[in-house]
Parts: structure tokens; C-alpha cells; sequence
């Protein structure tokens, strides 16, 4: 497939997946900083169905982790599918936090009033 494009659109808090222009895929998380060292909580990864089964989703979590460690945050893997990735390739295990009580309360928080807006 040519024409993909990966992107970080941080006004909406998620890398996007782009097909000649659309965005067909994301992985959305909200950023985390409880004064020690921030985080991103990824909570969400989708690519549109008709998309499926091309690697596009390895791609996009691979630029959204290597974004999120040159960034200088820790990955909250939230997400089902950033979770199992991250089984799969240690390298990101350095820069991984493990998911709190506190991380879920935000989120909730978080998506609850973005909800409301």
C-alpha cells in the first residue's frame, strides 16, 4: 500500500493512520503527569476494518511508543492491543510504566469530561 502516512496530532491526543490523506486508524491516549515523570496512557487503537490485516496498526504503534520515548514520557499501556504489542517487543520495556489505580481514576476523569464537552 502506498500513500500511509503516520502522524502525531497532539490537539487531539492520538497518532493517526492516514490513506491518501484520511486518517483510517489512531492511538489515542492522554497524557499523564502526576509530578514524578510523565506519562502517556494509551487507551485506544483502532484502523478501519477495510484496512485490516496490512501491519498498519504494528506501524502505528511503533511510531506512537518511539514518539512517546524520544518525547521523553513513559508508555501507560491501557489499551489492549498497545499491551499485547508491547509483549512483543522489549525493547520498550525500559520506558513502560505499570498501570495504577491512579491512572485508570484519571482516565476515567478524563474521558468523562471530554464526553461533556
Amino acid at each position: 500500500m502506498t500513500d500511509v502516512t503516520i502522524r502525531h496530532n497532539p490537539e487531539r491526543e492520538r497518532f493517526e493512520v492516514l490513506v491518501a490523506g484520511n486518517v483510517i486508524g489512531k492511538a489515542a491516549y492522554k497524557t499523564y503527569d502526576a509530578g514524578d515523570s510523565p506519562q502517556r496512557i494509551f487507551y485506544h487503537t483502532v484502523i478501519n476494518e477495510e484496512f485490516g490485516g496490512q501491519g498498519l496498526a504494528g506501524k502505528l504503534a511503533t511510531a506512537a511508543l518511539d514518539a512517546t520515548v524520544a518525547d521523553g514520557l513513559a508508555i501507560v499501556p491501557v489499551c489492549p492491543y498497545i499491551k499485547k504489542f508491547l509483549t512483543t517487543h522489549p525493547e520498550y520495556a525500559g520506558s513502560t510504566a505499570a498501570i495504577t489505580p491512579a491512572h485508570l481514576e484519571f482516565l476515567s476523569g478524563a474521558l468523562a469530561a471530554r464526553a461533556r464537552a
